[in-house]
């Protein structure tokens, strides 16, 4: 229930800047990329975490990931939508 709830706070507080990208700007956003060396490092500890083996800090750095992946999820939707893209990734 938590997820549920931050994604919509998060959804909430991304509409305002959202409503204000340009064409070009949303263009950007979608074609972010994750850099290969920073994605194979969250596949690290997403593979520790599930065989429950992170420590603390890893915890810790690997929660700053997802969250920063679910903003910039919601960012990448919201700019499809303003490329009249909907929900197509």
């Amino acid at each position: 229930m938590a997820t549920a709830t931050t994604a919509s706070a998060l959804n909430r507080m991304l509409d305002p800047p959202s409503r204000s990208l340009s064409v070009e700007a949303a263009r950007v956003i979608v074609a972010l990329e994750i850099d290969p060396a920073l994605q194979d490092r969250i596949e690290e500890l997403a593979d520790r975490c599930n065989e429950g083996m992170l420590t603390p800090e890893e915890r810790a750095e690997y929660d700053g990931y997802v969250e920063g992946a679910e903003i910039l999820s919601l960012l990448k939707l919201k700019a499809r939508r303003l490329l009249g893209g909907g929900d197509v990734a």
